[in-house]
């Protein structure tokens, strides 16, 4: 096939192209007869457009070996044609148009959605915010988060989520930022709080969506996300890196109390609010339900300014999106 590259976002219906692409959510769907085909979200860094094979066959064992191939890299060389389909762009090709390829790390910027922010500075404003915690105990623990440097570098570099909020390359830490610098402002109005206890739990509360996520094959759960998640993961590690501040200051059994770690494993495992979001317990300390409020405001703004996309044209409302329970409308209420 052809190589090369044409931009999503600079796609329009009705045209022929051809490129490298990453190949998300890959499934075979079946026609109202009853005859198997192929869906998949196509996307690079500019945007994304759901892609329909007809051709797989009759057979469905066929198409699932189609599947199974095409799947292998996460990213395909592809040739097809664009349309349009209720207001939005589909591409329709062959399935004999389309080959799994390998792409290395330099690639990636191309071929996956990335941060707009500077990595280097976001993560700069967390190490700088998590420099004021005053509690010696919950200090010594964010030091022992970033003196890992494998963690932070891909903490640095991780999406926040496969599909929804901060589904980008650097998404984790631009949500973490986030977070962290709207609790600086909002905290001296609930001075009851401990600030200490939300900054550190705010930075860790997603953290292990490092260990759950790979954003190596485009966005995909991992083993360890699928059977464990990160909420596990994070107070799991969150208690092994307690054992670690502990062992350092022996003399000193209050250094970091076990009523400390605890208030911040409990706002790991409930900063989801509601069992069936995935949280593993409900939110019972007010450190716990201010992190997850807040959690949730920048996760479902950013969502939802996302799907809006108020600068490209199209139709004035979005399909439903089932995260939020709503079709969003998208003119901007003052132009």
């Amino acid at each position: 096939m052809q190589q090369g590259h044409e931009k999503i976002a600079d796609l329009k219906p009705g045209a022929w192209f051809s490129g490298i692409y990453a190949l998300q959510n890959p499934q075979i769907g079946a026609t109202r007869a009853g005859k198997p085909y192929l869906k998949a979200i196509l996307r690079d860094a500019t945007g994304e457009a759901s892609l329909r094979c007809w051709d797989v066959g009759e057979d469905p064992r066929k198409a699932e070996q189609a599947l199974s191939r095409l799947s292998e890299t996460g990213f395909v060389q592809i040739s097809g044609a664009t349309e349009n389909f209720n207001d939005a762009l589909q591409i329709k090709c062959q399935i004999d148009q389309m080959e799994p390829v390998h792409v290395g790390p330099e690639e990636l910027k191309n071929l996956l959605p990335s941060t707009t922010h500077s990595i280097d500075g976001m993560f700069q404003d967390v190490v700088d915010l998590l420099g004021t915690i005053e509690h010696p105990g919950v200090k010594a623990l964010a030091d022992a988060y970033l003196s890992d440097a494998a963690l932070m570098s891909n903490f640095r570099t991780a999406p926040a989520a496969t599909a929804l909020h901060h589904a980008w390359i650097g998404g984790l830490l631009e949500h973490t930022s986030t977070l962290l610098k709207l609790a600086d402002q909002m905290l001296p109005l609930y001075p009851q709080l401990s600030r200490d206890v939300v900054l550190l739990g705010l930075f860790i509360h997603d953290l292990d969506k490092t260990t759950e996520l790979t954003w190596e094959k485009g966005f995909e759960y991992t083993a360890e996300g699928n059977l464990i998640g990160h909420l596990a993961a994070g107070a799991t590690r969150l208690e092994l890196m307690a054992a670690r501040v502990r062992i350092a200051q022996p003399e000193n059994v209050e250094f970091l109390p076990k009523h400390t770690v605890l208030a911040l494993q409990h706002i790991l495992l409930s900063h989801h609010n509601l069992p069936e979001h995935g949280a593993a317990k409900r939110p019972s300390t007010p450190e716990a339900i201010f992190v997850a409020m807040l959690d949730n405001l920048d996760a479902q703004t950013t969502l939802s300014l996302t799907l809006a996309d108020r600068d490209r044209e199209g139709s004035a409302f979005t399909d439903r999106v089932w995260s939020l329970e709503t079709r969003l409308w998208r003119v901007h209420p003052t132009s």
